[in-house]
């Protein structure tokens, strides 16, 4: 097979959860702020996280985009930005918004469509996350003026069922984990189709290449610390092959001066990677929606288990790996009727702010270095206390349905 144009797919994933505020049992049946954290240096204030995240972040890598997009006609990207992400950013930090809208208006930033509160819906109830993604379609349009045509699931969990449903939904494209466990000896560096589905098409993301800048890329006991751009380039040449007409980089927005740090060289060496992989003229980056039109698919790949993008396991556990976290979901979802039911939109929006899959990921108890990742994006001292404020709070929602079914009875 000829390839023309080898592309790279840069997808980059912009989130923030509304954080549960320490919320004691003595606050249950009395008070309804569940997230609004009133000291400001707490690192459950979600303001002052926005504002950190936006300065250290959102701005700065914004502004490279922009200026990369000005300089390359062949630079593209990729974006998922979840509803309660632009919730807090238009009300705390709007010129965000702006700068993400003028990145999606020069037609070479495309929107990826999810789940408007980055939940687990699909897992728990098929009708509440067709809602979610109707809301952030919905979403996206009011904010962008734009539609979504390819779709991932909260995590990249995927499975040949949630490709089912995309496909039926008329999707163009579905994102998911190039596990080597699935893949066996193929590649992730190729078109596929999900098995069982028809028209729809699957992009892998290649975790090696996007880990090394997402985790590795500014740690001083790396082999490759500190990484140049040659080298990269050079690791991304040899990705490609003889024959594969791309490689999948699918990353969290934050990596760039977040979790990475911008002394760690974070922008730097994104702006001299791009410059070094556009010199050649065979080389290009894409949208999702255009490297699932660069080539017919390689095959067929099935995944019937849950494959996501978190901890060496690849799989659900991070957020439903023991006790606490099976107990919250299962109360969390028993609770849907009654509270879609009040008609209450106060209510109605704090069960699905609660239903964002942060809330069960502070509460993982793995150890070594996945556990170190999971403390390291917890705003709570422990998994336990982050159990104990979003059981309150959840406890809280379950007294306002009861009020609402006394009163119901009552009128």
């Amino acid at each position: 097979m000829s390839i023309d144009k080898r592309g790279i797919t840069l997808y980059l994933h912009v989130h923030q959860p509304w954080r549960v505020r320490h919320y004691t049992v003595f606050d249950t049946a009395e008070a309804h702020d569940y997230f609004d954290e009133p000291d400001h240096h707490s690192d459950r204030n979600n303001r002052k996280i926005m504002e950190k995240v936006a300065d250290k972040s959102y701005r700065p890598m914004n502004a490279l985009l922009e200026k990369l997009l000005h300089r390359y006609p062949d630079f593209r990207l990729s974006l998922s930005i979840s509803g309660v992400f632009i919730e807090q950013a238009l009300e705390w930090a709007p010129d965000v918004i702006e700068s993400f809208q003028r990145l999606v208006a020069t037609g070479r930033v495309e929107i990826v469509a999810e789940t408007y509160y980055h939940s687990l819906a699909f897992f728990y109830s098929r009708d509440e996350f067709e809602h979610q993604v109707e809301l952030h379609r919905q979403k996206i349009r009011e904010v962008f003026g734009v539609e979504t045509r390819v779709f991932r699931n909260t995590e990249l969990a995927y499975n040949d069922e949630l490709a089912k449903w995309a496909d039926k939904q008329g999707f163009d494209g579905i994102l998911a984990e190039g596990w080597d466990p699935i893949l066996e000896w193929r590649s992730p560096n190729y078109v596929y189709r999900p098995s069982g589905t028809e028209r729809i098409r699957l992009l892998l993301k290649n975790y090696r290449l996007s880990d090394d800048l997402a985790f590795r890329f500014g740690n001083r006991d790396w082999s490759e610390y500190p990484l140049q751009a040659d080298t990269y380039d050079h690791w991304m040449r040899d990705a490609f092959g003889h024959d594969s007409p791309l490689v999948n980089l699918f990353m969290d927005y934050e990596t760039f001066g977040e979790h990475q740090w911008e002394d760690t060289g974070i922008f730097d060496f994104m702006e001299h990677f791009v410059a070094t992989w556009l010199r050649d003229d065979t080389h290009t980056f894409y949208t999702v929606s255009e490297a699932i039109k660069s080539s017919e698919p390689a095959g067929d790949i099935s995944m019937p288990d849950t494959v996501t993008w978190a901890d060496t396991e690849r799989d659900l556990t991070a957020w439903l790996g023991n006790a606490m976290q099976h107990e919250i979901m299962r109360h969390l979802y028993a609770l849907e009727h009654d509270v879609l039911h009040s008609g209450d939109v106060g209510l109605i929006g704090d069960w699905r702010r609660l239903q964002t899959s942060d809330h069960v990921y502070y509460m993982c108890t793995k150890y070594f270095n996945d556990g170190d990742v999971h403390a390291y994006f917890s705003p709570y001292e422990s998994p336990y206390e982050a159990f104990l404020n979003y059981m309150n709070a959840l406890r809280d929602v379950r007294y306002r349905v009861l009020d609402y079914r006394r009163g119901d009875t009552h009128g």
